[in-house]
């Protein structure tokens, strides 16, 4: 397990109790290494979101074991998953999350601003994230004044402002039309392959299965497939 970015060993979570407990994990086995983009996919309810929680120290499964850059979490305290969470992992959402509030420089300045980061230093490295997604004339709109293709842009640049070595995105592409969809997917497949990090992306979107290097296929809590995507049929 310490030789991947996340591993996950035998692990199962159940929700619910008697005759309507649901198991939503079942004994599920996997690792991810740096540099590939893992796409994990299935129907609803096989699993897929249980799992990017467990993946994200946002949900502690109820047996096996978990780790996240060579540190088992097993165990931890809330308070210690909450610091590893905030050190190696940034999250995509299909519904952007951003503050409508907020400008977009604001949105991705809140992220360092958690992390106790000096205000000048905050602007300055949001600044540098919103242009390296193309976004240099956008830092002064608020979400209601953007695309949704440039409102997950503002996400990434977001995700990535702390400099994580993972990246975890739940549906990134299911609100964005297929033009939008594939350039965050392209995006991403970039951030896995020239940055060198693990990026996972929960999706039932088939448009991206192009952009993984790894297809990961769920059924009712179960791994079913995990292929390299060179040995899939594109």
């Amino acid at each position: 397990m310490h030789n991947s970015a996340i591993a996950v060993e035998n692990i199962s979570v159940s929700y619910g109790a008697g005759a309507s407990r649901v198991r939503a994990l079942d004994g599920v086995t996997l690792s991810f290494r740096a540099g590939e983009m893992a796409l994990v996919m299935g129907p609803s309810g096989s699993g897929k979101t249980t799992l990017l929680s467990v993946l994200g120290c946002l949900l502690t499964p109820d047996a096996g074991k978990v780790s996240v850059m060579g540190e088992m979490v097993t165990g931890l305290s809330e308070d210690s998953r909450g610091a590893l969470r905030q050190k190696s992992i940034g999250y995509v959402f299909q519904a952007f999350r951003l503050f409508r509030s907020l400008n977009a420089l604001e949105n991705v300045m809140i992220a360092l601003e958690i992390a106790a980061r000096p205000r000048a230093e905050a602007k300055k490295a949001a600044i540098q994230s919103l242009e390296s997604f193309g976004l240099a004339g956008k830092q002064g709109l608020k979400p209601d004044a953007l695309s949704g293709g440039e409102k997950q842009r503002v996400a990434l640049a977001r995700a990535l402002v702390n400099d994580p070595p993972i990246i975890l995105a739940d549906e990134p592409t299911a609100s964005l039309d297929s033009r939008s969809g594939g350039q965050i997917a392209e995006m991403l497949m970039k951030i896995a392959q020239e940055q060198k990090r693990l990026v996972v992306v929960v999706s039932h979107d088939p448009r991206i299965a192009q952009f993984g290097s790894r297809i990961v296929k769920m059924q009712d809590g179960r791994v079913i497939e995990d292929l390299e995507v060179s040995k899939c049929a594109r």
